[in-house]
């Protein structure tokens, strides 16, 4: 399983339920790297996209507690346990979190590689990932050269569960 998010110089990736910043680079990595896999994410993080609508040409699969919920052309999931079961019917490798807090949280243990794009600012956030910097058992195994959008710099990076 893999994770996958941009993140700010504090690994704040949200706020009010939006991105920090959309990155015109940063969403085709993303497109690039979840197009024909399965996607894991939380409600709010569904209802962030356009229309509230499931990402297109992927599997996408909801958790949410609310039981009256349903989304045309999603999976929906109330548990953690159901979301366990839901997602031995996917090959791991083909398995991306995508957010938001308590979902990354939740499955990060679960996941082997990480792809983050780290942008060199300080935004006002509510939502943050894992510090994988300081988390133990993850390392940096690749990392870009400087990008820029705009006036801000940025960089794509992978992490690695480091194997016991």
């Amino acid at each position: 399983m893999k994770a996958i998010a941009a993140v700010d110089k504090n690994w704040a990736i949200g706020n009010k339920n939006r991105l920090l910043v959309s990155i015109p680079a940063d969403m085709k990595f993303f497109r690039q790297q979840t197009t024909g896999h399965v996607v894991v994410m939380g409600r709010k993080t569904l209802e962030s996209f356009p229309n509230g609508l499931p990402l297109k040409n992927r599997t996408n699969i909801v958790l949410t507690a609310n039981p009256d919920y349903h989304v045309k052309g999603a999976v929906i999931i109330h548990s953690p346990e159901e979301l366990m079961e839901e997602l031995k019917k996917y090959d791991s490798d083909d398995i991306y979190v995508i957010g938001g807090e308590s979902i990354y949280k939740m499955l990060l243990p679960y996941c082997d590689t990480a792809y983050i794009t780290k942008i060199d600012h300080a935004f006002e956030a509510d939502a943050w990932f894992p510090d994988l910097d300081r988390m133990e058992g993850w390392e940096q195994t690749e990392i870009s050269e400087e990008q820029t959008c705009f006036d801000l710099e940025y960089v794509f990076s992978k992490y690695e569960k480091v194997q016991e």
